[in-house]
């Protein structure tokens, strides 16, 4: 009985497929002032449960911003990722718009 040995394309194939899609969230900078780190706001319209009127609710991520390519006001996109800090769950993955008043 021969065995052949794994190659690493059959590993990866097999990983990729259970690993499955990462979160991606798309908000607003609303602060560039720590090191590395930006504070993306979120929109999301949920339709209020009792009263049945769509409401407007806003949460805050802490991202990692490595190159420190995001200002404040930029509209961006985060992914998450492993914690990197006690508050920090995603990482940036690009700036979608820059804001036109910061320039």
């Amino acid at each position: 009985m021969t065995t052949e040995p794994q190659t690493a394309a059959t590993n990866t194939t097999t990983n990729t497929d259970t690993r499955g899609e990462r979160t991606i969230l798309t908000g607003k900078v609303t602060s560039a002032k720590m090191e590395k780190t930006i504070v993306v706001e979120v929109v999301r319209l949920v339709q209020h449960p009792k009263y049945h009127r769509v409401v407007r609710i806003t949460k805050k991520f802490y991202a990692h911003d490595e190159q420190r390519a995001a200002k404040q006001g930029d509209t961006v996109r985060i992914v998450a990722s492993r914690p990197l800090s006690r508050l920090k769950r995603w990482r940036l993955k690009e700036v979608l718009t820059r804001n036109a008043s910061a320039q």
